[in-house]
């Protein structure tokens, strides 16, 4: 990948659109230069050929300089350019009147090639300079009151300079037009990159939204989990208290209750963070295309999870949340591809899109190190649960992540290796006993005995009764 393409592709989209735009400016610099400089020559005596050429170009540059300072402020970088505005404007001025007396008008003598290009010396100057100037303004009215005060201005200073009434008339109509012209277009310039920012602003807010909410609910499904819960344990425990300072024996039994409901709460608690850590596949896919067509990336999907088992759907689920976040916010792609393949041996997941990243290498190979950020390293992860490899690298332009999971996993357990608990044990299949989990000489809940079903206003009565 060649240097200028590396460096275009590093940019954002945002980006991309303000040095576009800058770059537009920026020729019609070398356009004024070309299309009105140039044809001084060969109508005039070289010196001042050469002199109102030089003008030309210097008014040209100064018009680049403004254009780009004037972005600068229309991004918030820098101060509005007033001085800078109202320089241009003078020389404008100046460059198209002095420019027009050199070239040849009715008021020094010259043929017709040589008052042809003083007219369009004159008309040209000035659209450039006021399309200029109109890029430092932001209201539109006060940009219609510089375009016409430029359009009256020339057809004014036309008259001294020898027009007649006609020819001052269609000079300051051609100025209305080519000036209005390149108003509108500084206009829409900067109303389109202010669009695209307030687009990419957005964008981010609705990830961070989507987050945000992604926690309240997770913390809304703890508390509806945890919140009755310690209720219970506190009212027992006070109960057990209360009845132990008494002497009397069922104040064992309460704290065997408290020990049961502490039990099954931390069970619930591992439910609702396995609901929260799993990911269906088919949901995924769905989801992931829906956000990236919500994003302007075209995105195909191709392939069902129908019949895969719940622990490599989780996985795979885990490997297309991963690779819809780095196309969002690690590249620039204008499409995506998901695509599962699955066989009799083994489920292959495939995502690929066009939008390398500049830091991206080749693809790596399934047992080769960890690819470059944190997100995959713990894919690799969770897909050595399942006995799967991952591989990630960008080749031709595309970016290629390829998670391969078989589907007869090998039986030896996976070992707990240090920072990454053992997997919890899994409900007892029908007709197997499930495996003994509670401690010894605590008695375990009866059969679809309700979690905290004793705790009701019979306890707060024995409290009161046991309260002194």
């Amino acid at each position: 990948m060649g240097r200028p393409s590396g460096w275009w592709r590093g940019k954002s989209t945002p980006a991309k659109v303000e040095t576009y735009t800058r770059w537009s400016f920026h020729f019609f610099a070398l356009l004024e230069a070309v299309s009105i400089g140039l044809p001084v020559f060969g109508t005039m005596p070289p010196a001042r050929s050469w002199a109102v050429f030089l003008m030309v170009c210097g008014h040209a540059v100064f018009c680049a300089v403004t254009a780009s300072r004037a972005l600068d402020w229309t991004r918030g970088t820098r101060e509005q350019p007033r001085r800078t505005l109202l320089a241009l404007a003078a020389y404008t001025c100046v460059t198209a009147v002095a420019g027009s007396v050199l070239s040849g008008t009715p008021w020094r003598p010259a043929n017709d090639d040589a008052f042809l290009v003083a007219s369009s010396l004159l008309v040209g100057v000035t659209a450039f300079g006021t399309g200029t100037v109109a890029l430092g303004i932001r209201d539109r009215r006060r940009m219609t009151y510089v375009v016409l005060g430029a359009a009256a201005g020339t057809g004014v200073l036309s008259l001294p300079l020898g027009f007649a009434a006609p020819a001052a008339l269609i000079t300051a109509v051609l100025v209305l037009l080519t000036a209005g012209f390149l108003t509108f277009t500084a206009a829409f310039s900067v109303w389109l990159l202010d669009a695209v920012y307030e687009l990419d602003a957005a964008r981010e807010t609705r990830a961070r939204l989507a987050v945000a909410e992604e926690r309240l609910r997770f913390g809304r499904d703890l508390h509806d989990v945890m919140g009755r819960n310690l209720a219970v344990i506190a009212l027992k425990s006070e109960l057990a208290v209360q009845l132990a300072r008494r002497g009397r024996s069922e104040a064992v039994d309460q704290m065997t209750e408290v020990q049961r409901i502490a039990r099954e709460s931390q069970r619930e608690v591992r439910e609702v963070v396995r609901g929260y850590r799993d990911a269906d596949l088919a949901t995924e896919l769905a989801g992931s295309q829906g956000v990236l067509t919500a994003a302007g990336i075209d995105c195909s999907v191709t392939g069902t999870a129908a019949g895969l088992p719940a622990q490599v759907q989780s996985a795979l689920g885990w490997v297309v949340r991963e690779a819809t976040t780095n196309v969002l916010r690690h590249g620039n792609a204008r499409t995506c591809a998901l695509s599962l393949r699955v066989t009799r041996e083994r489920v292959t997941l495939t995502v690929e899109n066009d939008g390398v990243p500049r830091e991206a290498g080749p693809a790596p190979g399934p047992h080769e190190g960890p690819a470059r950020g944190s997100g995959l390293v713990g894919l690799r992860e969770r897909l050595e649960k399942v006995d799967g490899t991952l591989r990630a690298g960008a080749s031709d332009g595309v970016f290629h992540l390829t998670a391969d999971v078989p589907l007869h996993p090998s039986p030896e357990p996976h070992t707990a290796t240090p920072g990454h608990p053992a997997p919890e044990p899994h409900a007892a299949a029908p007709g197997n006993p499930a495996p003994d989990t509670t401690t010894p000489g605590i008695p375990a809940p009866a059969h679809g005995e309700v979690l905290g079903e004793s705790a009701g206003p019979q306890d707060s009565q024995q409290v009161r009764e046991a309260t002194p």
